[in-house]
């Protein structure tokens, strides 16, 4: 079985080697997915194998003796036929036949490999639930990347405030999209400047026992330069810099990230190959160069919580480690309901065995902010 299947067994001497049935079953029902005529067959199948990314349970547990399954939602017949051949054998010839006879074999194959190291919900409740080193959920003490009613999020500042205290953090930083992004709804200055007024005002009413950060996603363009201003950059206590194009190009774009991670003010490297599953590889860097290039600025490398990016990932943040960089855990939330992805951060942060004072989230917002203090007014490296 591949280590993508496997969901991470390359990490077997810091976590257990458990296969992740899920992952692989949601795979299978992905391929049928694409192999199918009818568009309304084509979705029922996205959302049976979403079903089963989101389950809280291995498939394994919901196996009964005589070979039966408990009832899932959403998963019909031919879905459940899937699911109970992997479990008796670990592969699905009803998938192998229906790719054969559609004629996209090349497409499936190319989707297969940009499902890698990925965890589904039920693998990562295992993870974090392990006996294993790096980061626990009561060391997390708050997000650096979310997003508001001001740009494309559904939750609004107060609602973030709310929450982050319910959740028992100590700072949040709202991370809404820059101008150069419009089809997020990106601020202008100005915009980000009334929304600061917010903020300082939350702040005030909210007390001492939480702070919310004003922060940005800035896009890095295709040229490595970061389209917030240098100037604009010092009014933020957070900066993530992040990828939103050139995503699918197979061309080497390391000089692009070495000027993103090396531009003066930028705290957080977001999500930085954009890649989301199964559909897109993101951008092709040599990583370990542009990792070590942010160790070097005191730049965090992101582990972006979100189901569909998981980005960096267990895999890369290893080599990320090795390179001596800062990591931020963040969920890259746009409604409180996507508050619960810090746990697929965590979890990958887990298996990579990352010391929980790397991680930028671990920290007080005293030692925080004199981190961001420090990014703010460190010199141009480039």
């Amino acid at each position: 079985m591949s280590d993508a299947a496997a969901g991470g067994d390359r990490g077997a001497a810091i976590a257990p080697a458990i296969v992740d049935t899920n992952l692989i079953v949601a795979g299978l029902l992905r391929d049928l997915a694409i192999a199918q005529t009818s568009t309304q067959r084509a979705f029922g199948y996205k959302q049976a194998a979403n079903a089963i990314l989101a389950l809280d349970e291995p498939l394994e547990a919901l196996a009964q003796p005589d070979g039966s399954l408990m009832r899932i939602p959403r998963i019909g017949p031919s879905s459940t036929r899937v699911i109970q051949e992997v479990l008796a054998t670990g592969a699905s010839p009803v998938v192998e036949r229906v790719v054969e006879a559609s004629g996209k074999r090349a497409e499936i194959e190319r989707r297969r490999g940009l499902r890698a190291h990925f965890l589904s919900r039920a693998r990562v409740r295992a993870v974090n639930d392990a006996s294993l080193g790096g980061p626990r959920r009561e060391d997390y003490r708050g997000d650096l990347q979310m997003h508001s009613t001001w740009s494309d999020g559904s939750q609004t500042l107060e609602a973030i405030v709310e929450a982050g205290r319910s959740h028992g953090y100590a700072y949040c930083a709202v991370t809404d999209h820059s101008g150069g992004l419009p089809i997020a709804n990106g601020l202008s200055p100005a915009r980000f400047a009334a929304q600061r007024v917010e903020i300082d005002r939350l702040n005030r009413e909210s007390g001492s026992d939480f702070r919310l950060l004003a922060g940005v996603e800035a896009n890095i363009r295709a040229d490595g330069s970061v389209d917030v201003d240098l100037a604009d950059r010092g009014a933020f206590d957070i900066v993530v810099a992040a990828p939103h194009a050139v995503l699918r190009s197979p061309a080497d774009q390391t000089p692009r990230m070495l000027a993103a991670v090396t531009a003066p003010g930028v705290h957080v490297l977001g999500h930085p190959r954009g890649r989301i599953f199964g559909s897109r590889p993101g951008v092709t860097a040599d990583w370990p160069r542009v990792f070590a290039a942010a160790a070097a600025s005191g730049v965090a490398v992101e582990i972006d919580g979100d189901p569909s990016r998981q980005d960096v990932d267990y895999d890369l943040a290893r080599a990320a480690d090795a390179a001596g960089c800062l990591f931020a855990l963040d969920t890259d939330a746009h409604a409180v309901s996507q508050w619960r992805y810090a746990d697929i951060a965590i979890a990958h942060a887990r298996l990579a065995g990352l010391d929980p004072d790397r991680i930028v989230n671990t920290w007080s917002l005293d030692r925080l902010l004199e981190w961001s203090s420090r990014q703010r007014s460190k010199p141009n490296r480039a």
